[in-house]
């Protein structure tokens, strides 16, 4: 039988070990999210809104291309409806996100619920590389490292989002191209799969339908058709590589 004290500390450092490897695993997204967390909050308050708004916008809504879209949505004074339909359509691609991770996230235990709603795209790209086997560096079990990334991706966001909102709220900023932030981070985290998965097929049919889709349909109907198109044809001419 082990000795309570030894399989207490077995499992702490066992706990830290998995811990760091979620923080080394996540640094890319740690730069990415302070910076347009950052944005996020300076463009927060400049539309008039209070700093505080930004922390809770952050744990109850957590989703950086959805809430850049709500300040300008409340700063227009669009109705419920409106700005419904519009969340809709800019987080559909969060449905193709739940089918892919969905047999990990299923068998994530008391994790389940929380990957569920911290699925967001630079989460999905670091959860979806993850090996077969486990996490890299690993040394506790897939759902609590999963977890960890998740979690640590969540708090990176919402510490950016208070940084500027506060900075925003003492130093007056040159909003100019700010929001490009966020179009910034997505190229970058693209980049970084490209590189790690080696198959560059899925990432240039997607980026052809969006291509086709911005040019062809009205700008509210383009990226969910894209959406739909780029997995469609993906999983038809991509689908069977190695």
């Amino acid at each position: 039988m082990k000795d309570p004290v030894e399989y207490t500390q077995s499992n702490r450092q066992r706990g830290w070990g998995t811990f760091m490897a979620a923080v080394r695993y996540s640094f890319p997204v740690f730069l990415g999210y302070m910076a347009i967390g950052i944005a996020f909050g300076l463009l927060l308050v400049d539309a008039g809104y209070p700093w505080w708004l930004a922390p809770i916008m952050g744990v109850l809504m957590y989703a950086g291309a959805g809430q850049y879209l709500a300040v300008g949505l409340f700063a227009s004074g669009a109705g419920l409806a409106e700005a419904a339909l519009l969340q809709f359509i800019i987080n559909a691609r969060h449905m193709a996100y739940g089918i892919t991770l969905g047999r990990r996230i299923n068998a994530s235990g008391p994790f389940k619920f929380y990957l569920i709603y911290a699925l967001t795209d630079e989460t999905f790209a670091l959860l979806s590389s993850l090996p077969e086997g486990g996490g890299p560096g690993e040394t506790g079990s897939r759902p609590s490292f999963m977890f960890m990334v998740a979690a640590l991706d969540h708090c990176y966001w919402v510490s950016g989002s208070i940084i500027g909102a506060v900075a925003g709220t003492l130093i007056p900023f040159n909003m100019e191209g700010i929001s490009f932030a966020l179009t910034a981070l997505f190229i970058v985290l693209m980049i970084e799969q490209i590189l790690r998965v080696r198959r560059p097929a899925p990432f240039v049919i997607s980026a052809l339908a969006a291509a086709l889709a911005s040019f062809l349909l009205p700008s509210r109907f383009s990226l969910l058709t894209a959406l739909v198109f780029s997995l469609a044809l993906v999983h038809l001419f991509a689908g069977g590589e190695s």
